[in-house]
């Protein structure tokens, strides 16, 4: 009786928001079609289901801002993006930051200080650990996204999110993940604390970089739709199912350095499995987050 209730009231919620009981596919396929994109139910739907691939960059392109809700406007706006994209471009092979042979992400990370006046002085002046976070996000879109100038405005537009709407929120991650550590596996955050291992957790990988480095792509997309369509706790989430899941091997090391280590080169066989335990970890505990940090 209580799952009827659920599912009734799962059905007038979807229904509200346009999901009329079809196919999830098919919901989106509805959603896109619409003159103007709802930019809301766009959220909406990337944080309830997974993103069909086929539609993935589009839905990231408008909800990351670098399109227009409006259909008509798309051609138009990717025109002038990829004119400024050349034109950044051809500034940085004039005072010869790049060349032919500049690797794509190295290319990404320059005309992105150019376009944030953030450009070093010289190729000399060492990389900024910000700037190290934007080199693994670009190596991890470059595996998503075959285009390169799709890349880079999805990379720059990213970052920019994490650095501007998720700026105050980051920082809290760490102790965010400690409080439901406690509440699923106090044994295993007794043992992290006890070996001085919570304090030194891999979390510039995992929540800094959002995972890039980490994750495969296939496994990765998937966290990065529930971040893009505005939910960064996602990111707790599946920190705390990478803890739970690798939990025998956790609690058979006991030096800080080995722990770490292991949970920086996790195995990659079953990733996708991690990332859908820890989905439902966060509806769980946050029901149906819509739009939330």
């Amino acid at each position: 009786m209580a799952e009827d209730s659920q599912r009734n009231f799962r059905s007038v919620y979807y229904e509200k928001v346009g999901f009329r009981g079809v196919e999830e596919k098919k919901s989106l396929e509805i959603l896109l079609k619409d003159d103007r994109l709802d930019i809301e139910k766009l959220c909406t739907f990337s944080q309830r289901f997974p993103l069909p691939s086929m539609y993935r960059i589009l839905v990231w392109k408008v909800l990351l801002g670098i399109i227009p809700p409006h259909h008509e406007s798309h051609a138009l706006v990717m025109k002038y993006r990829k004119e400024q994209y050349w034109d950044v471009y051809h500034a940085l092979q004039v005072i010869r930051f790049i060349k032919d042979s500049t690797p794509q992400v190295e290319v990404f990370l320059r005309m992105h200080q150019l376009e944030s006046g953030r450009l070093p002085r010289n190729l000399a002046f060492p990389l900024e650990p910000e700037d190290e976070v934007f080199l693994a996000i670009a190596k991890a879109m470059e595996e998503v996204v075959e285009d390169s100038i799709d890349c880079y405005w999805l990379v720059s537009s990213f970052v920019n999110q994490l650095n501007n709407k998720y700026k105050d929120f980051l920082p809290q991650l760490p102790k965010v993940l400690e409080q439901y550590l406690n509440m699923e596996d106090n044994r295993l955050l007794m043992h992290l604390k006890a070996c001085s291992a919570m304090s030194k957790l891999p979390y510039n990988l995992w929540f800094k970089k959002c995972f890039a480095g980490c994750l495969p792509e296939s496994s990765l997309q998937r966290v990065w739709d529930k971040v893009i369509s505005g939910s960064c706790k996602i990111l707790v989430f599946v920190a705390l199912e990478i803890l739970l899941t690798f939990k025998m091997k956790i609690m058979a090391l006991n030096n800080t350095e080995k722990i770490t280590q292991f949970l920086e080169n996790i195995p990659q066989d079953n990733t996708d499995a991690i990332v859908s335990k820890a989905i439902d970890l966060w509806h769980k505990h946050c029901g149906t987050p819509v739009h939330l940090v």
